[in-house]
């Protein structure tokens, strides 16, 4: 009786947990590399509307005013999606808004007790886009002050 009891005492006892690991560590080192590779890149993408400085309520309601305004027929095409496609049609095949030397640059000026002025300005590494809006907040009506910002809006009233 004795020596069961010793023989028992000096084999050493397994780990459950540390051979379930061995068999299935290549797995998930496997996972943590996909999830690394592929979805945290995804989960951090800059956007044309994460590069947007924070403003005051009224300014902010002048800024959602104009880049959500998609046209007398309120369907379609954003003022957002419009200049998002006007940046990507510059810059195919580049991420634009994670690069170092991208500056989007958005400025809110009150003109009148209710009209603004919005510049929109985007200046990359290879050069820069201006707009110019202004942005009546009684009836929300946009005109531009420019040809670029004047192109982005004729692009959404038209846009079927």
């Amino acid at each position: 009786m004795g020596k069961d009891i010793k023989k028992k005492e000096d084999k050493p006892k397994r780990n459950d947990f540390k051979s379930f690991l061995k068999k299935r560590a290549p797995i998930y080192l496997a996972l943590i590399a996909m999830l690394i590779v592929f979805v945290i890149p995804e989960m951090t993408k800059g956007t044309l509307e994460k590069s947007f400085p924070e403003f005051a309520d009224e300014e902010q309601r002048v800024v959602d005013i104009l880049m959500k305004y998609n046209g007398p027929n309120n369907d379609g095409l954003t003022v957002m999606a419009a200049l998002e496609s006007k940046i990507s049609e510059e810059y195919p095949n580049e991420k634009i808004f994670d690069h170092k030397k991208t500056v989007v640059d958005l400025k809110v000026t009150n003109v009148s007790s209710d009209e603004y002025n919005v510049n929109f300005d985007f200046k990359s590494h290879k050069g820069e886009m201006n707009f110019d809006w202004n942005v009546n907040l009684e009836s929300e009506e946009i005109t531009s002050n420019n040809s670029e910002g004047k192109h982005i809006i004729e692009l959404v009233n038209y846009y079927d």
